[in-house]
């Protein structure tokens, strides 16, 4: 938490001021090839988990979404497309690199017009209240500090009636799934990570970070604090990723 002297990085504890500049190292690392990488790691699955995350936003023409984490697009590609040239999708993230990767796609695929670009830490969204009718974050929660305090933003900026979705690494549903999962990401993701972007450290971080992110119960709680109404979630793969959805009402 913020109030502490000191936050997880992984299993590390360190300062709170420099987690966030340690978590842009490590997407300062894996930039270039985040996309190659989420394919490898998944097997191609995450396209799903996106799919669904659009598909429970239920965004419309003409609205205004915030998408916090982009990485490199994939929800705000989508977005962009359904909400048409009335509305707006504004894809940010707190990496530079990260976001130049994903500006870059954007304009490789025409995506110009109702797209904006914005470098924003998720606790300190630099935007009023009631602002969009859609906030989501990707694959990016368990990155932030202090994650509260990212959920109350979320709720600060959505208007009456929007919602808030999360789709993040969470914990597998059964034991047998947990052990063969712990296999997997101790051993196999920082391979990978070491043979295609020569960085094993930021995938081991990357299997620590999970671990150490709140299980699906614990999260929905945290959105009801912060102000979310109707919260639930959707479990894929057994667990091993979630969907949280909340509504300000």
């Amino acid at each position: 938490m913020s109030d502490q002297k000191t936050t997880h990085f992984g299993y590390r504890q360190v300062p709170v001021g420099e987690k966030a500049a340690r978590v842009r190292e490590v997407f300062d690392s894996v930039a270039s090839r985040y996309d190659l990488m989420n394919d490898l790691m998944s097997l191609g699955i995450h396209r799903l988990w996106k799919r669904h995350a659009i598909e429970l936003a239920g965004v419309r023409r003409g609205q205004q979404v915030l998408d916090l984490a982009s990485g490199t697009g994939d929800l705000a590609d989508r977005f962009a497309g359904i909400v048409g040239p009335d509305g707006l999708v504004v894809m940010s993230d707190i990496n530079a690199a990260m976001l130049g990767e994903g500006r870059e796609r954007m304009l490789d695929r025409g995506r110009v017009g109702n797209l904006h670009y914005s470098l924003i830490n998720a606790e300190k969204i630099p935007f009023g209240e009631d602002r969009f009718d859609c906030v989501t974050i990707s694959f990016g929660l368990r990155n932030v500090t202090d994650k509260q305090a990212a959920l109350n933003e979320m709720f600060r900026v959505l208007r009456p009636g929007g919602k808030a979705l999360i789709l993040e690494f969470s914990h597998p549903l059964t034991k047998p799934l947990s052990k063969v999962y712990d296999v997997y990401s101790f051993s196999v993701l920082p391979t990978l990570g070491k043979l295609i972007v020569n960085d094993s450290g930021s995938y081991r971080y990357l299997a620590e970070s999970i671990r150490m992110h709140p299980d699906q119960e614990t999260l929905r709680s945290m959105m009801e604090t912060a102000g979310f109404e109707r919260c639930e979630y959707f479990n894929h793969t057994g667990g091993i990723v979630a969907i949280h959805r909340g509504y300000k009402l």
